[in-house]
């Protein structure tokens, strides 16, 4: 039997029940491939569900703030995926009349939606044959096919989106097809899977050189960054605080947070700091006599170790433009942030 017949007979009876199966709205599955770029599919469902009885329409989205959006994706992590899905909801339903565009090349102009999602849309809502390569195809495939080459350089993708082409051109339904090799990998080709069951092994390279566990290979890992972020955390006398938004193209862009000192070190002493004594002195604030305490956490992301000394400091001033720290949950923060303030501040 050929690979995308016995594929997509796999798929028919082991397919999970998924939320964003339920039908073949493109707008669902847009926010639900969105959602699932840098989440699992645990953790994604719950986030899904919850934007979805929150923003049930493109139109519903589309009309809401962007603070709002931010908010429902607090702990999805990069944000700019929340800002771009606003975005071009906005544009789609003012430019395009609410019609979502059906082909590949129409949807990969869209601001944030790149290959993979353009690919995933135009395939499982409107029957195109366009190939959808994720994590779990690139791994199926280069085992399948003795693929040597990095899967993460372009080459490598270049290679595997050949194959993936060529097996979904020979089906009658492509968006199945495509969920079939992404489910396949999820559920059986994983990253340490029981070949012993696999319905593939008889004609699988790397299973039958005894290479499974070398495919697919990858380039050296980028090197991760370590950042150290001081944060004040003001407290005046009527329980005001100072807050920023972010708005450097950094992480957490548009996400709110404390003032920050980033240094290449985390500081012990900050009432001694040059850069805090200049803020204190440009924003005319006045500390009270005591002792100051700090908090320190570490939050790992995908490149960068963030250390994070939270120096929470009672003021003798009065913080004119400040937030009530009673009214900070109405704010979207980090997460590290986030976590702060619920366990310390509220």
């Amino acid at each position: 039997m050929p690979l995308e017949i016995e594929l997509l007979k796999w798929y028919s009876f082991n397919k999970r029940d998924l939320p964003w199966r339920k039908n073949n709205d493109p707008y669902r599955v847009w926010v639900s491939e969105i959602i699932l770029q840098q989440t699992r599919i645990a953790q994604g469902k719950k986030y899904f569900n919850n934007f979805i009885d929150k923003f049930p329409t493109i139109y519903d989205l589309a009309n809401s703030d962007e603070d709002s959006v931010l908010n429902s994706w607090q702990g999805l992590g990069y944000y700019n995926r929340a800002i771009n899905l606003h975005k071009t909801s906005k544009f789609i339903v003012n430019d395009l009349g609410g019609k979502f565009p059906t082909t590949y090349d129409e949807l990969i102009n869209l601001k944030g939606i790149g290959d993979y999602t353009a690919s995933a849309i135009s395939s499982i809502c409107f029957n195109r044959y366009n190939p959808v390569v994720d994590g779990n195809v690139l791994r199926f495939i280069s085992r399948f096919y003795g693929v040597r080459i990095p899967v993460d350089s372009t080459k490598g993708k270049k290679k595997i989106k050949e194959f993936a082409n060529k097996l979904i051109q020979k089906t009658k339904t492509p968006g199945d097809f495509n969920q079939a090799m992404m489910e396949f990998g999820a559920l059986s080709c994983t990253p340490f899977p029981d070949c012993q069951l696999c319905i593939f092994n008889s004609k699988c390279f790397a299973f039958n050189k005894n290479k499974v566990d070398l495919l697919p290979t990858k380039s050296k890992k980028k090197k991760i960054r370590n950042r150290y972020f001081n944060y004040l955390v003001f407290k005046d006398n009527f329980g005001k605080t100072i807050i920023h938004q972010r708005m450097e193209k950094d992480i957490w862009y548009k996400l709110y947070q404390f003032p920050l000192i980033e240094h290449d070190f985390l500081v012990d002493d900050i009432l001694s700091n040059i850069d805090f004594l200049d803020f204190l002195n440009n924003n005319k604030l006045k500390t009270s006599n005591t002792k100051h305490k700090i908090i320190r956490y570490k939050h790992v992301l995908s490149h960068q170790n963030l250390f994070i000394a939270f120096h929470l400091i009672n003021l003798n001033s009065v913080i004119n433009d400040g937030h009530y720290i009673s009214n900070l949950n109405e704010l979207t923060f980090p997460v590290p942030i986030s976590n702060f303030i619920s366990k310390y501040l509220i």
